[in-house]
C-alpha cells in the first residue's frame, strides 16, 4: 500500500515507516521536524519508497495535497508533552484536536478509507479499574489525555458519516531506540548534570508500564491485519508495571553510576494530570496473537544504553 505517515520522522512514527518499508509499502512521511529529527530518517531518504514532505498539520492545504492518492493514514503526529498543558492551554487543542480534524478532512477529500491514530493511557484518567480494558467510560484529568479523546471521538464520526475504518491505539509510554522524551530522557538528562544527585518528581511511588517501541509496531501492524470493525479500539501495553523509584535505580545502574542520592518534589502524583498507576488491559491485542517480547526491564535497559550512544539527544530537546 501507499502509507502516509504524519509525525513520520519522530520516535513512533520513524520506527513505523521502517517496518512499513521492510514490509514493501510505499511511505510519505509528513513532518514539521519540530520533535522529529533528521538521524531518525536520514537512512530511507535515498530509498524509491520513501519520500519525506517537511509542513505542519496545521498547514491544511498542503496536507491534503500531499494525502493524494494514498491508501492509509498513520496520524501519530501530536504535542507529546503531556504537561504542556499547564503553560500553554491552547497547544493540544491545536495540535492534537485542529491537526486531527485537518487530517480527516484530507482523508475525506482524497476518499481514503483506512486510517491509525496514535491514542493514549491518559484518555482514562485515573480509572478505578486496573488493569484498565478499553471499555471503561473515562473522566479527563489532563488537556492532553481530554485532546487524544475528543480526536478519538472525531474519528469514530468520520468513520461513520464517510464509510472509513479506523483503528486507534491508547498507548502507554513507549520506549526504545530513538526515545526522545519521558522519565528515562528526564533521568539522564539530569544525571548528565548532576551525576550525584537525581530529583524525582512526586514521591516515587507512581506505578507505570512501558511497551518497547518494536512490540508496539508490531501490535500496530497485527492489528490492521487481524481486526475490521469499522472502529477498532487497543490498547496496547505490556502484562508488567515498575515504580518510578525502581526505574530510576535500573537508569543507575545501567549507566554505571553509584551512590546517587535521590530527591523528590512530593506527592503522589510528579504533576498535575499524572496519573499514579497506569497499566492497560492487553487481552483484546493479544487475542490477535500478538505478546510482547520485551520485559519491562528489558525495555528500560535497551533504552539506556541506546541514549548512551546517543547522547545528544538529551540535548535535542528543552
Amino acid at each position: 500500500m501507499k502509507a502516509f505517515i504524519t509525525g513520520g520522522a519522530g520516535f513512533i512514527g520513524s520506527n513505523l515507516a521502517d517496518a512499513l518499508l521492510q514490509n514493501g509499502h510505499e511511505v510519505i512521511v509528513y513532518d514539521n521536524l519540530s520533535t522529529g529529527h533528521h538521524k531518525f530518517i536520514e537512512h530511507n531518504t535515498s530509498e524509491e519508497n520513501y519520500t519525506l514532505v517537511k509542513a505542519d498539520v496545521l498547514e491544511k492545504e498542503k496536507l491534503i495535497e500531499s494525502m493524494a492518492e494514498c491508501d492509509m493514514v498513520f496520524h501519530f503526529q501530536a504535542n507529546a508533552d503531556v504537561r504542556g498543558g499547564m503553560q500553554n492551554t491552547a497547544i493540544d487543542v491545536e495540535q492534537n484536536i485542529l491537526g486531527t480534524h485537518n487530517v480527516l478532512e484530507g482523508i475525506r477529500i482524497n476518499g481514503i478509507k483506512k486510517i491509525a491514530f496514535a491514542s493514549s493511557a491518559t484518555v482514562y484518567g485515573e480509572p478505578e479499574q486496573i488493569p484498565t480494558p478499553e471499555d471503561i467510560s473515562p473522566i479527563q484529568t489532563s488537556l492532553y489525555g481530554a485532546s487524544k479523546f475528543s480526536a478519538e471521538a472525531m474519528i469514530q464520526a468520520y468513520a461513520e458519516y464517510f464509510d472509513i475504518k479506523s483503528y486507534i491505539f491508547r498507548f502507554v509510554s513507549f520506549m526504545g531506540p530513538r526515545y526522545t522524551h519521558g522519565v528515562i530522557w528526564d533521568f539522564m538528562k539530569k544525571l548528565k548534570q548532576n551525576p550525584a544527585e537525581l530529583e524525582i518528581l512526586g514521591d516515587g511511588s507512581q506505578r507505570k508500564s512501558y511497551l518497547h517501541v518494536s512490540d508496539g509496531i508490531r501490535a500496530i501492524l497485527t492489528a490492521i491485519e487481524m481486526s475490521n470493525e469499522k472502529t477498532n479500539i487497543f490498547n496496547l501495553g505490556n502484562r508488567e508495571w515498575i515504580n518510578v523509584i525502581d526505574l530510576a535505580d535500573i537508569v543507575i545502574e545501567t549507566m554505571g553510576l553509584s551512590d546517587v542520592e535521590y530527591t523528590y518534589t512530593g506527592g503522589k502524583r510528579g504533576w498535575k494530570g499524572d496519573t499514579p498507576f497506569v497499566h492497560l488491559a492487553i487481552d483484546k491485542i493479544t487475542a490477535l496473537g500478538w505478546e510482547p517480547r520485551f520485559t519491562v526491564e528489558e525495555t528500560i535497559v535497551d533504552t539506556v544504553r541506546y541514549l548512551m550512544k546517543n547522547e545528544d539527544l538529551l540535548d535535542y530537546r528543552k
